[in-house]
């Protein structure tokens, strides 16, 4: 056969292998947004798998045989995956949650004995503090977040919350607030976080079971931390904002009714036209200077965030944007696990870095889709069931 005949046929071979594969791709994006449909499993098991790689990478590792635990992957999970257990039916925690929260309970345990995440001596002046900050503060999260459903503070909850109130700054410009980590890795860790985890902490007082926000002996610090996120709220990039909106669904005195109002406002103006949101909207260059110019696309990460917390806020206005939200949500699960399209699709929500190019097929590249995936699961297993009560507006 002639050769130009036979290159033609091949070319037009692959041509037609891209517009079927094209409209396959289009018609399951299409069959997923009008049937609302995501896949519970394919997310815990991409969770699960996550969390495995995370407890067994050597960077992670710490004394005692203990390991690190970030907000991107670890913490991230804790308050996802038991999400899934009554969606999947499961007859008990899933082996890596265990390993996890196993974990946070013996590093509470050990708190005067183990060293910091990141110490002065190895890595710079001032980590110390800053990762005891940080480490009591998520600790604190993860077991007030475990105990809620059992409606008991475990002893290990009680001595988290303790280390947290400890760790607590009393005095300075960020009194109220805890040192957090700081490596210019938007938007947990760089100079501007500190909000974040102060709001994080709320969020545990929060979601404390046994009414632990109304205890006498926390009242003096928890007046700090209030003033602190009052008082530092005008300069706050909209994803800490919205952190702090999360955080008042569960503990009154910090937003008042107008702050809400306009937070919510504020948000709803941001939403795409597809339904989602964008990470670099919500952290724009004024309030992180040193993160990447982004895109305005939607990704995982802020389209999963903002739609679980406008579902926790239940504020009339934020109705129709949270639909929108969720459907964003309900048709894009279609991160690729692996490498391209044609290996096999993955069960995550897809995000990237704001502070530098990863590989999206490295392990450290799913850091922010780690995120994306658990905040996704919360908002659409959350969207099934009732509503938490609305803490009260006033302060």
């Amino acid at each position: 056969m002639n050769p130009r005949k036979v290159r033609a046929l091949a070319l037009a071979g692959i041509a037609t292998l891209c517009v079927i594969a094209a409209t396959l791709a289009a018609h399951s994006r299409g069959h997923a947004a009008s049937a609302g449909a995501w896949d519970p499993k394919a997310a815990a098991a991409y969770l699960d798998r996550r969390m495995e790689w995370w407890i067994g990478w050597k960077s992670s590792g710490r004394d005692h045989g203990t390991f690190c635990f970030s907000c991107h992957t670890a913490v991230a999970y804790a308050l996802a995956r038991p999400a899934l257990r009554s969606t999947l039916a499961e007859s008990g925690d899933a082996a890596p949650q265990r390993r996890l929260m196993e974990n946070v309970r013996r590093r509470v345990r050990l708190w005067a004995d183990t060293e910091p995440f990141y110490t002065d001596q190895y890595v710079g002046a001032g980590k110390s503090a800053e990762s005891r900050g940080t480490e009591a503060v998520l600790s604190a999260l993860m077991l007030a977040w475990e105990d809620a459903p059992r409606g008991r503070l475990s002893t290990e909850s009680v001595a988290a919350f303790a280390h947290m109130w400890t760790e607590q700054q009393s005095s300075g410009r960020g009194a109220g607030a805890w040192s957090w980590l700081d490596f210019d890795l938007a938007p947990w860790e760089d100079a501007g976080a500190q909000y974040y985890g102060a709001a994080l902490a709320a969020l545990a007082v929060g979601v404390a079971p046994e009414h632990y926000q109304a205890r006498a002996e926390i009242q003096q610090s928890l007046q700090r931390l209030r003033a602190y996120l009052l008082r530092d709220y005008a300069t706050q990039s909209l994803h800490h904002r919205v952190m702090l909106l999360w955080a008042s669904t569960r503990l009154s005195g910090l937003l008042d009714t107008a702050q809400r109002e306009s937070l919510v406002n504020e948000v709803l103006a941001t939403q795409n036209p597809d339904g989602g949101w964008s990470l670099s909207a919500l952290m724009n260059k004024s309030h992180e200077p040193n993160a990447l110019a982004g895109d305005s696309a939607s990704d995982g990460y802020a389209s999963a965030l903002i739609t679980l917390v406008l579902e926790q806020a239940a504020v009339p206005q934020a109705a129709a944007g949270t639909k929108r939200g969720l459907a964003w949500l309900a048709s894009n699960q279609m991160g690729h696990d692996g490498g391209s399209w044609i290996r096999w699709q993955g069960g995550f929500w897809a995000s990237h870095s704001l502070n530098k190019w990863r590989s999206p097929w490295s392990n450290v590249g799913r850091f922010m889709s780690d995120a994306a995936t658990a905040y996704a699961v919360l908002a659409l297993t959350a969207s099934a069931q009732p509503q938490p009560a609305v803490a009260s507006l006033r302060r």
